[in-house]
């Protein structure tokens, strides 16, 4: 009865907000394609939801998290979640929505989470990798996450930059995560002030992430934001991001280990340090694999690298559990295609000595992780004055781990209009279609 009570509420306020005279129904779910570039597996049809049924979230609850629980479980298999326009929901405990199916999750009120640093360190989800914590994680079967350009994620991220400035080893959680997540949509959401990375799809597949628009705002310069990547992908599979716009101080999207048949397109990337694949390799023991990923239509802006893949080094005979490199695995089958550049450090960074202390070491123990069918595409723009006139970084540790790297019309000039030049290190420079210089 509470649902069909605050139903009744939800239907006042949008029939005002639409025309006194226009009885409410439900806004339509998106239609939502990939493209230009499509997945190899297409994405599988789901059937729709039944418009009756609606399950609005308490907009009273002082703790919106069982509140929202409470509504996917009611309106589960079928149904519809609402969250309210003009209303602030307050996330004030760990949300485990990972048991979803076949349901949609219209956010057009704001979500924020409770702005208690201390609370979230002992409760948030955590997660052995990069120690990633989530306030909330979204998990299941035939989920559209969409908010219509209206609905709004603040992390509000000042506190946490504030308290990591303070403590270098507090927990910041990402703002938005899948743990699960097999098929379905997250569209049209403002996402706002993350403490950490944005996104976080994780242990996920066959999802479609469309029109979604990121940024910060700094009330405190001395404590300004950190490790904000827009998106990280780790060990998923299918995923499509595109059209959307990432303000931001980190990677604009991030491959991490396992990610494997992703299309990222038609993005605006600003203050970011590029599209990465990576880190990768810096546990030993583990084998990270990234493949089969095509970046197309990137327009990046004031960053300090457009393209980047970043491999750890090897490390000495004898070493073990080493967390600084020497990790195995692969990167294949990479493409980016179609990069407009603008006051950008690097147009192009590759690297298969990430944080070695010299050329030297990383040439002494080189990375076991393998580089392999990579191709760099039209490439245009202008970089910054950073390294004028270099405009790019090729280094692989040794030839035999880093294979068939192709770059192809590259046109990207510095800003001093003298000829480019391009650092190049242990790499077949017949494939490249840049002017290579030494280190």
């Amino acid at each position: 009865m509470r649902h069909h009570h605050l139903l009744t509420i939800f239907n006042i306020l949008l029939t005002t907000a639409i025309a006194t005279t226009t009885p409410f129904s439900l806004p339509n779910l998106p239609s939502l394609t990939a493209g230009p570039k499509t997945p190899s597996n297409p994405f599988p049809a789901r059937p729709a939801r039944h418009p009756s049924k609606l399950c609005v979230v308490d907009p009273t609850a002082e703790d919106a998290g069982p509140a929202l629980v409470s509504a996917a479980r009611d309106c589960n298999n079928g149904g519809t979640v609402v969250l309210l326009p003009d209303t602030t929901y307050t996330i004030a405990s760990p949300t485990d929505l990972t048991f979803l199916r076949s349901i949609d999750i219209l956010i057009l009120g704001t979500v924020v989470f409770k702005d208690d640093v201390e609370y979230w360190q002992t409760r948030a989800f955590g997660y052995t990798y990069q120690d990633a914590h989530l306030f909330w994680k979204f998990g299941g079967e035939d989920v559209n996450i969409y908010g219509l350009g209206i609905g709004t994620l603040d992390g509000l991220g000042q506190t946490w930059w504030t308290a990591k400035r303070a403590n270098e080893t507090v927990y910041r959680p990402h703002l938005f995560g899948t743990d699960g997540l097999v098929g379905g949509s997250i569209s049209g959401l403002n996402m706002k002030n993350s403490p950490m990375w944005f996104n976080l799809i994780m242990n996920s597949s066959d999802l479609l992430i469309s029109d979604i628009n990121i940024w910060l705002e700094v009330t405190n310069s001395s404590s300004p934001p950190a490790n904000t990547d827009g998106w990280d992908t780790y060990r998923s599979s299918n995923i499509v991001i595109q059209n959307s716009t990432i303000d931001n101080y980190d990677d604009c999207v991030s491959f991490k280990p396992n990610s494997t048949n992703i299309i990222v397109q038609n993005l605006h990337c600003n203050g970011s340090h590029g599209i990465s694949v990576g880190s990768l390799g810096q546990y030993q023991g583990e084998y990270d694999i990234v493949s089969d990923v095509y970046v197309y239509n990137i327009s990046m802006n004031n960053a300090s690298d457009g393209a980047r893949i970043k491999i750890w080094p090897g490390v000495p005979p004898n070493t073990t559990g080493s967390s600084e490199g020497g990790g195995a695995g692969y990167v294949r089958n990479i493409t980016y295609e179609l990069f407009n550049n603008s006051n950008v450090d690097w147009a192009i960074e590759l690297t298969q000595c990430y944080f070695a202390s010299s050329q030297e070491a990383c040439d002494e123990y080189p990375a076991v992780l393998v580089i392999e069918d990579i191709l760099f595409k039209d490439f245009y723009g202008v970089t910054s004055k950073k390294h004028d006139p270099e405009v790019g970084s090729l280094v692989c540790s040794d030839p035999s781990v880093c294979k068939n790297i192709r770059a192809e019309n590259i046109n990207v000039s510095p800003p001093s209009a003298a000829t480019a030049e391009w650092v190049c290190t242990n790499m077949d420079e017949g494939l490249l279609d840049v002017n290579c210089v030494a280190a």
